[in-house]
């Protein structure tokens, strides 16, 4: 596992609503390690929900893939595991950090840091499960500000037989704001002998090895600093003159756009045009009006041409 993760600096964090399969092809397209896709819930795979199903769709030629669940059972948890590993899944990773409060009244994601021992054996179940297969989890930095638990949880995770561990320092309190505490993840990689890879804070290939250097972890994870430019994961996109790079982000932003048309159903493929599109856009002179106009947009095509015409314009500015 140690040896898989080290392949790449950095590479795609899970995110729920945006990091589907053409986002995962074109991070990849751009230098991201394997990628791990956005959570699937464990209770609605399990009663067949079509939507939970869809989300496990993958691309072979992309390589490794992990897939994450989200749940608070082995109940579910276990024959959901059971049936990504069926659909092609390399490694089931465990989704023990969301904070977002609808997930965590149901004691999921970052709820399952509080029961440390109830989680256990839920992971404990889900290690014979899968026999061979990688088991792995990520977490934050605890539940609540001032009580930490990053560690005892690490170790738990562990002694169960974890292959692996990602560490977002944020805690489940904290959600996103402030600045990531990035001597949580120091603590959790001179606290177990299982790989640890970081995340949070995250802004370019340098800021990875800033990470890795001050921490220890084996790799990171790039999750909102990819956003509108998953370029972040190639190291020869910096070294770029100006316009060599809007070459290269022209073709990744029309590759992406294919991508969600090829792979998604229509309305779905609509929406994730435009929040791709915004978030491409979120740099460019007039951000704000732009990103409404895309919003406002009734097909890909027509967003599409709104996000060039803004780009045709912010060019002219800067020159």
């Amino acid at each position: 596992m140690r040896e898989l993760l080290a392949q790449a600096p950095a590479r795609l964090a899970p995110m729920a609503g945006l990091t589907n399969l053409p986002f995962r092809q074109i991070a990849r397209r751009c230098g991201s390690g394997f990628t791990t896709n956005e959570e699937i819930d464990a209770d609605a795979l399990a009663r067949g929900n079509t939507v939970a199903s869809g989300m496990a769709r993958h691309d072979p030629s992309l390589g490794v893939v992990a897939m994450q669940l989200l749940g608070n059972s082995a109940e579910t948890l276990v024959p959901a595991a059971r049936h990504l590993v069926e659909a092609g899944a390399d490694i089931i990773d465990i989704n023990m950090g969301c904070p977002v409060p609808k997930i965590v009244r149901r004691g999921k994601g970052a709820a399952l840091m509080r029961d440390v021992t109830a989680t256990s054996q839920i992971l404990a179940a889900l290690r014979r499960e899968l026999d061979d297969v990688p088991l792995t989890i990520k977490i934050r930095g605890g539940w609540e500000d001032g009580a930490p638990n990053a560690v005892e949880v690490a170790r738990m995770a562990q002694d169960v037989g974890v292959d692996a561990i990602t560490v977002h320092p944020r805690s489940r309190e904290q959600q996103f704001g402030g600045r990531a505490p990035w001597d949580v993840i120091r603590e959790v990689v001179e606290a177990v002998d299982i790989p640890v890879t970081g995340n949070g804070d995250i802004l370019s290939l340098e800021d990875a090895a800033r990470m890795r250097s001050e921490t220890g972890c084996v790799d990171v994870m790039i999750g909102r600093g990819a956003l509108g430019r998953p370029w972040v994961f190639d190291p020869a996109y910096a070294a770029l003159d100006e316009p060599a790079r809007e070459t290269y982000e022209r073709a990744v932003v029309e590759a992406h756009i294919g991508a969600i048309e090829a792979y998604l159903p229509p309305r779905e493929a609509l929406l994730q045009a435009k929040k791709h599109l915004a978030r491409y856009a979120s740099h460019w002179r007039d951000a704000k009006a732009l990103r409404q106009e895309i919003f406002a947009c009734a097909t890909v095509e027509d967003a599409h041409a709104v996000y060039e015409r803004g780009r045709a314009a912010s060019a002219l500015v800067l020159t």
